[in-house]
């Protein structure tokens, strides 16, 4: 009786996730993919603040999905996938900072957005005949695809971005936390609605271009919101955010270099992680003052007015 053992010449389900076989000569390889991930950690943490201050995880979604079909488009005819992407970011960023003013009309105007531009994008990703890598990188992230003219056009946007927000950070914090009060105080509230979302929407063009459109909330969302839970001091919030969306980036970078897997469930895994850790210290610190403060209650003395005479 003879035995014939099949060898299977598939990688394990470990050597797929993380696999660091020749792991240096792919760090000097693709250096470019880290520092595009450090600026895009910069960027993210910084305005994932205000994302999270504005309410406007919503429209970020959308912003990405136009910012997809603009680079979807590029990608088709042939030139920079980048300039697709920011002009697609900016026409969503435009139209939703003119239509949508109030909370509902944006939302609304961000749900039709939302299926035209993935529908768009779709529809693009169809006619080119590529190479498939680079349509799926498109929605899930890609870190080879980083060369040295797109990291020039990452950093000019991590620039643009960083001093923009730099200039209007003080007016645009007062505004985000009370608007009423910041128009009365002469802040021009109806005017940086718009410019922060264009700000917004080049860090999200940014954003696309390495970690995808379906998953760029994780950049620019969830590093404040982990933050938030943890502290109420506004240098800390933004210390702590982009510091975790910096670890998140340039960590998942690390991970996904010598894995067949896409960057961006690194990335996801990583910011998800940093945001339960923080969520759950702020819900014990949360209990422990509800605990002492019951205490306090407790052993607080009865005044002596509110203690009934008593009659012999």
């Amino acid at each position: 009786m003879t035995t014939f053992t099949l060898a299977s010449s598939e990688p394990g389900l470990w050597k797929q996730i993380f696999n660091f076989d020749s792991y240096g000569e792919l760090l000097s390889l693709l250096h470019n993919s880290v520092i595009a991930g450090a600026v895009l950690g910069i960027i993210g943490g910084l305005i994932s603040v205000f994302v999270m201050m504005r309410d406007l995880p919503f429209a970020v979604h959308g912003i990405s999905e136009l910012s997809f079909a603009g680079a979807a488009g590029a990608l088709l005819i042939g030139v920079n996938v980048v300039v697709g992407a920011v002009t697609g970011s900016l026409l969503a960023a435009v139209v939703i900072g003119a239509l949508g003013v109030r909370a509902r009309e944006r939302n609304s105007i961000i749900g039709v957005l939302m299926p035209f531009g993935l529908g768009l994008g779709v529809l693009f990703l169809s006619l080119y005949k590529g190479r498939s890598a680079n349509k799926f990188g498109l929605l899930t992230g890609q870190i080879v695809a980083i060369d040295t003219p797109q990291l020039s056009w990452l950093i000019a946007i991590g620039l643009v971005v960083s001093a923009s927000l730099f200039l209007m950070w003080r007016p645009l914090r007062f505004a985000s936390l009370d608007p009423e009060v910041a128009a009365a105080r002469g802040v021009p509230v109806r005017l940086l609605s718009p410019i922060f979302m264009l700000v917004l929407g080049l860090a999200i063009a940014a954003s696309v271009q390495v970690v995808g459109a379906l998953l760029v909330l994780s950049i620019v969302c969830t590093p404040a919101a982990a933050a938030m839970r943890v502290t109420a001091s506004p240098r800390v919030t933004v210390a702590l955010s982009v510091a975790f969306a910096t670890v998140a980036m340039v960590g998942g970078t690390l991970l996904a270099l010598g894995s067949s897997i896409p960057i961006s469930p690194y990335v996801t895994t990583i910011s998800f992680a940093f945001y339960v850790v923080c969520r759950l210290i702020g819900s014990r610190r949360g209990w422990r003052r509800s605990t002492g403060r019951a205490a306090e209650e407790i052993a607080e003395p009865v005044p002596e007015a509110a203690v009934p005479a008593h009659h012999p």
